[in-house]
């Protein structure tokens, strides 16, 4: 017997299918949607099961969709939400491959979070955007030489109100990153790094804090995020985030 799932994964999905659309070429191939990052993004993107698409796959979907990414030369990647689509799971290891399994936690409304001041969301002109860039890089490399990155289209994005990126600072020199994709009353957080000799001060909370604070700002009521390793899900915890399911991530070099 099927357990019930949190009925907040209905708005995650959702918002999964509409995020990659404003930056991407959209293909629908069997029962997955592939995403294409348009030149000059600055991501990359995925196939993820499509959105109101029959639950049935085997291994065939999952091998057609890897090799008409290999074709585009663009990653060969499927992200989804376990508990979602459970049928996904068996079909992935019965084509040989086994995913990464992430927390998929969000913050109750009734959660009262307030901004860091160490933290501050970026204007898109500012320098300190690419730096940002640099610092969250560092950060998932486990490095803490930072080289300011091409932010591509994230000015844009930021103007326009679909992106938000905080960074925190520490007299005056900046110590990690992270970033939030809001749409309509969702938002994701991504991307939160500190680079090492940052790290143990408080920075991840700081800027997780300061990232719900500027969504809750523009009536974002649903933040969610997958924590990379049981180490970031503890500090989300604290902040106070809860689990709602689990983020499979399969990716192949």
């Amino acid at each position: 017997m099927r357990t019930l799932r949190d009925r907040r994964l209905d708005r995650v999905e959702d918002y999964y299918d509409e995020v990659p659309r404003a930056v991407t070429t959209v293909e629908e191939l069997g029962p997955f949607t592939l995403f294409v990052a348009d030149e000059g993004t600055g991501w990359q993107f995925y196939a993820r099961p499509r959105r109101g698409g029959a639950a049935s796959f085997d291994e065939h979907d999952v091998r057609q969709v890897l090799d008409r990414q290999a074709e585009l030369d663009v990653p060969r990647a499927i992200e989804w939400v376990d508990e979602v689509t459970p049928e996904l799971l068996p079909a992935v290891r019965a084509a040989g491959l086994e995913p990464h399994c992430y927390p998929l936690l969000v913050l109750p409304a009734d959660v009262v979070v307030e901004a860091d001041p160490r933290a501050r969301s970026l204007r898109p002109a500012e320098p300190h955007l690419a730096l940002a860039m640099g610092a969250v890089s560092a950060g998932f490399g486990g490095k803490d030489t930072v080289e300011p990155k091409d932010p591509g289209r994230r000015p844009e994005l930021i103007e326009r109100g679909d992106l938000i990126v905080v960074a925190s600072f520490e007299d005056g020199r900046l110590c990690g990153a992270g970033s939030a994709a809001p749409r309509g009353d969702v938002a994701e957080l991504m991307g939160i790094a500190v680079p090492p000799g940052h790290r143990q001060r408080g920075h991840g909370t700081a800027i997780t804090r300061s990232l719900v604070a500027e969504c809750r700002s523009r009536g974002v009521d649903l933040v969610f995020l997958t924590a990379g390793s049981d180490a970031a899900a503890a500090i989300y915890r604290r902040v106070g985030f809860v689990d709602i399911g689990t983020a499979c991530v399969l990716e192949i070099d």
